[in-house]
């Protein structure tokens, strides 16, 4: 670990400061609704280098974060992961935040493709292209 993923899941880690880290690192976030228009998470992902991260806050102490290959068709209920972590925010937003920027070379034959589309509620849905 780098002296800078150090800083980042030291015991001091900020959660506000990992949340814009993820921001800064291209994560486009979504607020899931229930029909009451109430918010059930807040849910981070962005598509990279043929693989799918996805961060789940359902509250400080419940926080879920995966990387997925980037062909797998549901990314809240996935067949396959490559890492998972799930426990509090400081500790699993420090764990995302030092994940290597670049999957190992095994998955870059794997296709990353598909869009979210807007639902109602405010809710979202991603769509892997076939």
């Amino acid at each position: 670990m780098s002296s800078a993923e150090t800083t980042v899941a030291g015991p001091a880690f900020d959660v506000e400061q990992g949340l814009q880290k993820l921001i800064d690192r291209g994560y486009q976030f979504v607020h899931p609704t229930d029909g009451s228009g109430e918010v059930q998470a807040v849910v981070g992902v962005r598509v990279h280098d043929n693989v799918v991260d996805v961060v789940r806050l359902n509250a400080e102490d419940d926080v879920e974060a995966t990387r997925l290959p980037g062909g797998e068709q549901n990314i809240f209920a996935p067949a396959t992961t490559l890492w998972r972590s799930r426990g509090e925010a400081s500790q699993v937003l420090g764990e995302v935040l030092a994940l290597p920027e670049r999957p190992p070379a095994t998955l870059t034959a794997a296709s990353t493709t598909g869009c979210w589309v807007p639902g109602r509620g405010g809710r979202s849905k991603w769509l892997a292209a076939r």
